[in-house]
Parts: structure tokens; sequence; C-alpha cells
């Protein structure tokens, strides 16, 4: 038996070297995916409450820009059907933002 690799079609293989965005979207994804490691990392260092809100703000950025942005030009934004993404987005940032709004503090452990 011997071993083949598997056929990629010559239009979907990625340019040898290619290390940057190909469409606006991309780069727009690139930002919202630095906010949100940004406020992950917030809230790694103890500030939850903000962190969550940097998550949820970097999560309705993308909403934003998912519906802006035409479906040829939004890049990784563009996982469903706009309507789809725009909705989950939005409800996850804003359920984001009501949780850390209305969790009460908890005493130290």
């Amino acid at each position: 038996m011997e071993h083949r690799e598997p056929e990629v079609p010559a239009e979907s293989a990625e340019p040898p070297g290619r290390r940057y965005p190909s469409t606006i979207g991309g780069v727009c994804y690139l930002l919202v995916l630095a906010a949100a490691a940004f406020g992950l990392a917030i809230t790694a260092h103890g500030s939850w409450r903000l962190g969550v809100r940097w998550i949820a703000a970097s999560l309705l950025v993308a909403a934003v820009l998912r519906l802006l942005l035409p479906s040829r030009d939004a890049g990784m934004l563009a996982v469903r059907r706009r309507s789809i993404d725009v909705l989950l987005l939005t409800v996850v940032g804003i359920a984001l933002i009501v949780l850390s709004v209305t969790i009460p503090d908890q005493p130290p452990l």
C-alpha cells in the first residue's frame, strides 16, 4: 500500500510565506482579539469586572463591524450568516455586561 498526500485544490492553497490578513475584516478581527486578550489579562490580574467589560466591549465592536463590513471583506468575522453572527456577538456581549454589573461581590476566601 502506498501513502498518498490528500489533494488540495490550487485555489485553496495559501501562498507560501504570507503572514498578513488579506481583508480589512481580518485586521479588525485581530484588533478585536487583542482587545479581548487585554480584557482577559485584566481579569487575570484581579479586576474581573473591568476585564469582563473589556471582553464584552470587544464582542460588541465585532458585532458592529460584522454588520457594517460586506461579507467579502469581513474576513474571520464572518463565520455564519451576517444576521446570526451579529445576533450572537451582541447577545453574548450584552450578557457579559449584565453579569459584570449584577453579580454581587463575594467575600474573600
